[in-house]
């Protein structure tokens, strides 16, 4: 009975056995057996035969550069080998059949970007190949997607037929929503809400304009209207739509010079248009995605599947984890392939890491787990792996300088191992600086031993340096002017003798003349000179300059009478010019102060807390202090403070300090001079003194006068000249 029952029991396993061969060797009987170019009037086709009839269409995607059509097959083998079928038409150049353990890939070579269309006849697919902007053609699984629909597992052609025609004489439905965003780089993002994910997009360019053609969907009422989005300050001015029959049209008016791209994930699609950069520096500068452009047009394809076609587009290396999993609908024209990646990244809240020429692609949970396995075994390691002391000779840099930056950045101690705020050495590592040699010993793990060593390497270098020139001018004009006259009257009826001296005019009228009042009235012969009772104009010209006016005097007098007129007049001009220049120069280190002044400490009295008097000094010399940078590019950055104090006025508090003074910070380039500053003051000012009436008559009013013009102007420019010091001439 057993045996029976064994026996059985083997028969049942052969059977099921043989049945799984069978099913395979059926499965494995189908394969790509002819590919042919057709020509059909004015439209060219590919036909492949395969030794049974397809179940279902093959997954589609193109690639815009180069153009290329794949086409893949799941479960199907190749009886035509590895070789590549030349078609040689208007369109498609030619054909090569691709085989692996689990598919077989057909990639038609284009001669230019084509729209597609897939139909099943038989034991043949027939793809039909039409330029894109041609309307006679459509594309399965792509722009403006018609296809006859593919018979499925147990399901007869006529039964798909019939299925067809009843789903066409359904109501199509309605797109969701059109929406218009500004982006950040001045793009105007034009969002679709699709109603599923079989509604697909043809999008073209037509002139200066985009059209958009979504088929067998309707358009609400809403919706049928013209947008303008010009205050949006994008390429984009308006947006139409309008239901055509069974589909609907959008048309985008854009202006200027602009690209688009075009992306669909699932049910909503995406048109960005930008503007083009007139530089291609600076475009190529702001671009994040600089991948080759890929076209690809996918329903509901398995997210693995589509890094895959990435992977053998770019020929990188993805390795995928387990946990990736799902479909997505991706629909993109004319689009960088590391975009591509990036939108089903965030799409379904992936990640990935580049290591050479492999991704790995995973959730962000998991890589993000990873990374912190990773960096909590490196910080575990750190704890356990063995000290080593290494020292390093510091030839430019001070090693009393470089250790603190090595232990603590904030709050830490150079000799106190795991003091806060370490910045490169780990918790137990320590650092000695010996200023007499000038070395580092270091103690501390071997991998924060060789970042040491790197940052030494950085930081002990020669420093450039740099020498700066200031001039101080001050340049001053000074010009006076002063006019006056003292007139007087003396009555020496009383007085006897005296009225020979002078020269005779007429008569007894004489008249004497002088350098000044006296020297007048003794030419006169007059026994004394005039008080200030006999003169009733006292206007006599100032100094200038330190000097006295020069004065000339004369008397008219009659000797008959004994009566005498005198009037003196005086006169002084000065014209001074002056220019001071002061030309102090330091040189100092890139990024590092430096310091030179000249001048003297003024003393003076100052009373302190006990109310004793004490004796201070207040500096009035020539200061240059500056930082200088040096940049990038060879110029040089300057932090400036320049003040020129002297000496002024005596006070009864002690000597006044005139000071000039200049802060300020310049970019200079290098042996260029440029002036940081300058002061310009003018005093003009008239003085007219003059006896009321008398002053103001004609010809003789200057009698009665005294007038005063001044004119001051000074200047003061402070210029700066920088200049590179060579390094090998600064070594001699």
């Amino acid at each position: 009975m057993n045996i029976l029952k064994m026996a059985k029991r083997s028969l049942l396993a052969l059977s099921a056995l043989a049945a799984m061969l069978l099913t395979g060797l059926a499965h494995a009987e189908n394969s790509v057996v002819a590919i042919t170019g057709l020509r059909n009037g004015n439209v060219e086709q590919v036909r492949i035969d395969f030794r049974r009839e397809l179940t279902a269409l093959p997954k589609a995607f193109m690639t815009r550069n180069p153009s290329r059509l794949a086409l893949d097959f799941a479960g199907l083998g190749s009886a035509m080998g590895m070789g590549r079928v030349a078609i040689a038409q208007a369109l498609v150049d030619s054909a090569l059949v691709a085989q692996s353990d689990e598919r077989s890939r057909v990639v038609i070579y284009l001669r230019q970007s084509a729209s597609h269309r897939l139909e099943i006849t038989g034991k043949s697919l027939l793809v039909t190949l039409s330029p894109l902007g041609d309307a006679s053609s459509a594309q399965v699984n792509g722009p403006g997607a018609v296809a006859a629909a593919a018979p499925t597992a147990g399901q007869s052609a006529a039964q798909a037929s019939a299925s067809a025609g009843a789903s066409e004489s359904q109501a199509p439905p309605p797109l969701g929503d059109i929406q218009f965003k500004r982006g950040s780089d001045g793009a105007g993002r034009i969002v679709v809400a699709l109603p599923n994910k079989l509604v697909t997009a043809d999008i073209r360019q037509l002139g200066t304009n985009l059209v958009v053609d979504f088929g067998n969907v309707s358009l609400p009422e809403r919706l049928r209207k013209k947008f303008d989005v010009t205050d949006f300050a994008t390429p984009v001015q308006t947006i139409t739509a309008n239901q055509l029959g069974a589909r609907v049209r959008m048309l985008v008016m854009p202006q200027g010079a602009w690209e688009h791209i075009a992306y669909q994930t699932d049910t909503e699609l995406v048109l960005e248009i930008k503007p083009q950069s007139a530089d291609p520096k600076n475009a190529a500068q702001k671009d994040i995605f600089t991948g080759e452009k890929l076209s690809l047009n996918f329903q509901s394809i398995d997210v693995r599947q589509v890094l895959q076609v990435i992977a053998d587009f770019t020929n990188f290396n993805v390795v995928t984890s387990d946990s990736v999993a799902g479909t997505v609908t991706l629909r993109v024209q004319n689009v960088p392939w590391d975009q591509i990646l990036d939108i089903i990244m965030r799409s379904k809240g992936l990640a990935m890491r580049k290591n050479g020429n492999v991704l790995w692609v995973a959730p962000k949970e998991e890589i993000a787990a990873k990374e912190k396995l990773e960096f909590e075994s490196q910080i575990t390691n750190e704890k356990i792996e063995p000290l080593r002391t290494q020292s390093f000779q510091l030839n430019y840099a001070k090693a009393v300088d470089v250790a603190p930056q090595l232990m603590a950045a904030a709050g830490g101690s150079a000799s106190t191992p795991g003091s806060a705020g370490a910045r490169i050495l780990s918790e137990r590592g320590s650092v000695i600086a010996e200023p007499r040699t000038n070395q580092l010993f270091v103690t501390d793990i071997a991998s924060k031993l060789d970042q040491v060593a790197q940052l030494i390497a950085k930081v002990d270098v020669s420093v450039r340096q740099v020498l700066i020139e200031a001039r101080v001018v001050e340049a001053n004009n000074d010009f006076g002017k002063t006019l006056g006259a003292k007139l007087g009257a003396l009555d020496m009826r009383a007085n006897k003798g005296g009225g020979d001296g002078g020269y005779q005019i007429a008569g007894e009228n004489r008249v004497a003349f002088g350098t000044n009042y006296a020297n007048a009235l003794g030419s006169a012969g007059a026994s004394t000179t005039m008080d200030a009772t006999s003169n009733f104009v006292n206007l006599p010209a100032g100094g200038l300059g330190g000097f006295n006016a020069s004065t000339f005097a004369f008397t008219l007098f009659s000797a008959a009478s004994n009566r005498l007129l005198a009037l003196e007049l005086s006169a002084l001009e000065s014209d001074g010019k002056g220019r001071v220049v002061s030309s102090p120069r330091v040189i100092a280190y890139d990024k590092t102060k430096a310091l030179i002044e000249q001048g003297t400490e003024v003393p003076y009295q100052m009373a302190t807390s006990s109310g004793a008097t004490a004796v201070s000094f207040r500096k009035a010399v020539l200061k240059l202090e500056v930082t200088p940078q040096i940049t990038p590019d060879g110029n040089v950055s300057l932090e400036l403070d320049v003040s020129k104090d002297s000496v002024g006025t005596i006070t009864a508090a002690g000597p006044s300090i005139n000071t000039k003074h200049i802060k300020t910070q310049v970019l200079v380039e290098n042996g260029g001079t440029v002036v940081i500053g300058g002061i310009y003051t003018e005093d003009d000012q008239t003085t007219d003194t003059k006896v009321p009436f008398f002053g103001d008559l004609p010809g003789i009013g200057f009698l009665f006068r005294n007038k005063t013009k001044s004119l001051k102007k000074t200047e003061t420019l402070v210029f700066i000249t920088p200049k590179l010091v060579n390094e090998l001439a600064s070594t001699r």
